[in-house]
């Protein structure tokens, strides 16, 4: 396979729904789907068995764990342990994709490089109104059909054009910095596995950033691709945000950026063999 496409997922699943056929018609075929689900209920199984069936050729893994409150960190890493592809493409459950999100992921990754894509939020009463027909006809990436349907218009809709020399441009003009972002952003596996993957402490705020940063400190740098590599944010309630959780997160994220940390001792291989014991 060229990529192992992952992302997260917590009891969601109308949003999941899109998100998977968003998937199932993009101009790349060769590729996984992981859904790291963050302890959902069956609901959730329902929508993934229903999504299969009606698409037998897409490979899919379910990686589940237990409900104990926001553990997004922990579920990534299991993901990544599953993973089959040298080539790892990172979003959220609530992104759909743009139709040439994982073909334009392949086809600007550099080796020793991480790509930093973008995203289009859109308002809880569009997010609501796209149907997976408007998926299928490849419209709810459209930024035409999201203005006719009374989207607000900012400058940010450009970024779902995803053309090849415009968005280039776009990405050379951009004064954003290339950082790492969870609903757009990929590298390769044997990079994740060296920073350790996610930190396991941090909960909910930054623990993307935090991510990103330990690959910056390994001397991984950002390629800007956010003109090139989008996809439309379903809005949604965060009851898991908190002020403590992010404070926790801002510290071990200012020790990160201090001390130029580049592997994580909360990581994958202390995960594993927490299970093996």
């Amino acid at each position: 396979m060229k990529a192992s496409i992952i992302f997260t997922t917590y009891n969601h699943p109308k949003w999941l729904e899109k998100v998977l056929w968003g998937f199932a018609l993009q101009s790349e075929k060769d590729f996984e789907i992981i859904i790291a689900d963050d302890g959902s209920k069956e609901e959730t199984q329902h929508i993934i068995n229903n999504f299969q069936q009606e698409n037998l050729s897409i490979k899919l893994k379910h990686i589940w764990h237990k409900d104990e409150g926001f553990q997004k960190c922990q579920i990534l890493n299991k993901a990544i342990s599953a993973s089959g592809s040298e080539y790892l493409i990172f979003t959220d459950g609530d992104c759909i994709p743009h139709p040439d999100f994982v073909k334009n992921h392949i086809a600007l990754s550099e080796k020793n490089k991480f790509l930093s894509g973008g995203y289009f939020k859109l308002p809880i009463d569009i997010s609501r109104k796209i149907t997976i027909d408007n998926i299928r006809g490849k419209l709810a990436t459209t930024p035409s059909w999201l203005l006719k349907n009374k989207t607000p218009f900012t400058f940010r809709i450009l970024k779902l054009s995803s053309h090849p020399f415009w968005g280039a441009l776009m990405d050379t003009l951009t004064t954003t910095r290339a950082t790492w972002n969870g609903h757009s952003a990929s590298t390769w596996k044997k990079l994740v596995m060296k920073t350790n993957g996610f930190d396991e402490r941090m909960l909910y705020g930054g623990e993307d950033r935090e991510f990103g940063e330990r690959l910056t400190n390994m001397g991984i740098k950002g390629k800007q691709v956010r003109y090139r590599c989008s996809c439309v944010h379903l809005d949604h309630e965060r009851s898991y945000a908190n002020p403590e959780a992010k404070n926790k997160n801002r510290n071990i994220r200012n020790e990160t950026h201090k001390n130029k940390i580049t592997r994580t001792k909360y990581g994958i291989a202390e995960s594993i063999e927490s299970e093996n014991q």
